[in-house]
């Protein structure tokens, strides 16, 4: 592993040398530390998505999010000697609570830097698993920023929140597992596979584990905060001022440099949702499919109710979508606010 100022740091380098069989090793390390969490298939929906509808629904992982699975992937891989200085992180909040979860673990002293507006149900959970809460900021630099500062007064190592080999090598564990219970569901993989695109740990996991799969992967992410979308057109890592939006685990600068490197390789498509149908997947799931879910989960929902015939690429209508359901850390406010809000919509 490299450090750059105490921080776990990324290799361009490894997009060459990361495979599906790091998110293999990945999964055998995890083996008892995470939760194999269930992929259902959601008929209530299919009418209006026109195809099978596959949910992979990580809202029900250890602290209710799929970063659980690179945050306690990561930390295990530290040299004790080093993992026993105390770790720190920086967060919106899901991999917060999944470093906490980390150092609750392995009994480590863990500190997370969170932005002022991050939501209090995910402040919550960090501290109910012991960990030390500092605010800076709205935006992911400013959020780093205070945790590198923060490593050079008290020491530690700073695990980053998605821009690492070990992070996406376990965060790919999830759609490994999508991929086994599908194919053992209907005996073949999902066509196209929907995954929320924030910092993009989720994604370039999913591009190692389906590598070598037809599984066309596709990035999603709200209108107002769509730095893949605009690096993919680019074809290079493009930073943008993130706006308003009810994703709050969706709002980077940038996409990860690592990430980056390693989707660029697979991926061709990336949607863009707006606020509407982020809120009205977020509540079709929870009135129709019977299932809590966090608006940034919700993101892959809202492209599959537009029909099955957005997806179609360049080749037939998808038989068969899955969707990444990352989390389920939502307010209890905010869902009772957007159901009232949208009910009666067709």
């Amino acid at each position: 592993m490299s450090f750059h100022a105490a921080e776990l740091a990324s290799d361009p380098a490894d997009a060459e040398r990361l495979g599906p069989e790091h998110v293999a090793e990945a999964a055998q390390r995890l083996a008892g530390r995470v939760l194999r969490t269930p992929t259902l298939r959601c008929r209530a929906l299919e009418s209006a998505v026109g195809a099978e509808l596959w949910l992979k629904l990580e809202s029900l992982q250890h602290v209710g999010a799929f970063k659980a699975r690179g945050a306690l992937h990561t930390v295990g891989r530290l040299d004790p000697d080093v993992r026993a200085r105390g770790i720190l992180t920086y967060s919106s909040g899901n991999h917060a609570q999944a470093v906490a979860l980390a150092g609750t673990e392995y009994g480590l002293r863990t500190t997370v830097v969170m932005p002022t507006d991050a939501p209090a149900i995910k402040v919550a959970g960090v501290r109910n698993l012991g960990a030390e809460v500092v605010f800076a900021g709205t935006t992911s630099v400013e959020r780093r920023d205070r945790a590198l500062a923060l490593q050079a007064e008290r020491g530690g190592v700073v695990i980053p929140p998605f821009d690492h080999a070990d992070i996406i090598a376990g965060q790919g564990t999830a759609t490994r597992e999508l991929c086994e219970q599908i194919e053992q569901a209907t005996g073949e993989l999902p066509d196209v596979l929907l995954v929320p695109v924030g910092g993009g740990g989720a994604m370039a996991g999913a591009c190692l584990a389906t590598a070598g799969t037809p599984v066309r992967v596709c990035g999603v992410e709200p209108q107002a905060c769509d730095a893949f979308a605009r690096s993919l057109a680019a074809g290079r890592r493009v930073a943008v001022e993130p706006g308003d939006t009810i994703a709050d685990g969706l709002k980077p600068v940038q996409v990860g440099q690592l990430n980056f490197a390693i989707a660029r390789q697979y991926v061709r498509e990336s949607f863009r949702v707006t606020e509407d149908e982020l809120a009205e997947a977020l509540v079709r799931l929870a009135v129709y499919g019977k299932l809590v879910v966090e608006p940034s989960a919700a993101a892959g929902v809202a492209v599959a109710l537009r029909g099955a015939a957005t997806l179609r690429g360049d080749g037939e209508l998808p038989r068969r979508i899955a969707v990444l359901v990352t989390g389920g850390n939502v307010e209890p406010s905010r869902l009772t606010e957007l159901i009232a809000r949208q009910t009666g919509r067709p």
